[in-house]
């Protein structure tokens, strides 16, 4: 019943009592590949207009032990990236017939544990953590309650889950490539606090690729990942009578408050000033304000591929080596040419 209207759903015992036949053939009519006659399923499609039925698919997945439910499990996903990753899956989901549960872990560590419980409660099926949180131990008790567990850019070391990467130190090396190439002799890495594994794996392949160079490297963490941290890191480092010429920020969201500052805090050119690569290649990397020489991560393919394996089976005693994807250049007026 909907206690706010007062109002009851309608059961399948009520179309068969319409329509004229039997509660299992109200059943078959609504099961797709089941065997049913032209006349009963036009009976029982008519009664089901009639009076307004819609099949109570949670219901029926759990008498088979599925819920259909699948879990995502993320933090910032307001963010650019995070967004567009959340539609990607939610769109490949709802055409393989699955129910997307957002669990938002931005926030107390409290909120984030009760809130993955939450797909425990309602028998998801699997779970897709999206960021750096949840705490590996809450990835273990969904392992352990026969959940399938698909972890993106995530580094746990835990047996069981499916581990999808993309190539955050290949990536992050091509970028000071990218900057050396264009004549930049002292160069910066802009970060955040966060110290997610992908966001760590960047600044670290970037300091490494750097000094094997010789080339003179400072590293900047800022507060969260989001814009305003960017700002911050310009207005840092940007006053200094040895400023960089060349910036790596291991998001674009970061390169873009960093772009802002420089521009209209510190009156720079980019790229004849300071030229600067992003990673994620967001929608608005590509605007005319910024045109931001980046990388792209492939969402749509990542989506595509976690989809195919959430109904494969899983072996909890396993630790499997990460699927890996790439992360292309996209080249944009940021760096300079040399």
């Amino acid at each position: 019943m909907d206690k706010n209207s007062g109002k009851t759903f309608v059961s399948a015992q009520q179309v068969a009592d319409r329509a004229g036949v039997s509660r299992s053939a109200v059943s078959r009519t609504f099961t797709q590949g089941a065997s049913v006659s032209p006349s009963t399923r036009q009976r029982v499609l008519a009664a089901a207009a009639e009076l307004g039925y819609h099949v109570n698919h949670l219901a029926r997945g759990l008498i088979h032990d599925r819920s259909n439910i699948v879990s995502l499990v993320g933090a910032n996903i307001d963010t650019p990236h995070q967004s567009r990753m959340l539609t990607s899956l939610t769109r490949h989901l709802q055409n393989a017939n699955k129910v997307a549960m957002v669990i938002n872990t931005s926030g107390e560590a409290t909120n984030s544990e009760a809130a993955l419980r939450q797909t425990l409660h309602y028998r998801a099926d699997a779970t897709i953590v999206l960021s750096g949180q949840p705490d590996p131990s809450l990835i273990e008790t969904c392992l352990a309650n026969g959940q399938h567990v698909i972890l993106i850019n995530r580094d746990d070391p835990v047996p069981g889950p499916d581990s999808i990467v993309v190539s955050n130190r290949r990536s992050a090396r091509a970028a000071f490539a990218m900057l050396q190439e264009a004549g930049c002799s002292r160069m910066a890495v802009v970060t955040s606090e966060v110290g997610s594994a992908s966001l760590a794996a960047r600044e670290t392949a970037f300091v490494a690729a750097a000094h094997e160079a010789g080339t003179s490297v400072d590293v900047i963490r800022r507060g969260p990942t989001a814009y305003s941290s960017g700002v911050e890191a310009a207005r840092l480092i940007l006053g200094q009578s040895d400023r960089p010429d060349g910036v790596f920020c291991v998001t674009d969201l970061l390169a873009l408050g960093f772009m802002d500052a420089a521009r209209h805090d510190f009156h720079l050119r980019i790229p004849n000033d300071l030229s600067v690569v992003g990673f994620d290649d967001i929608e608005q990397a590509g605007w005319s304000s910024y045109q931001l020489t980046t990388f792209a991560q492939p969402v749509d393919a990542i989506a595509q591929y976690i989809v195919s394996l959430i109904d494969q089976p899983t072996r909890s005693d396993t630790l499997r080596e990460p699927t890996r994807f790439e992360a292309l250049p996209v080249w944009r007026s940021s760096v300079r040419k040399a």
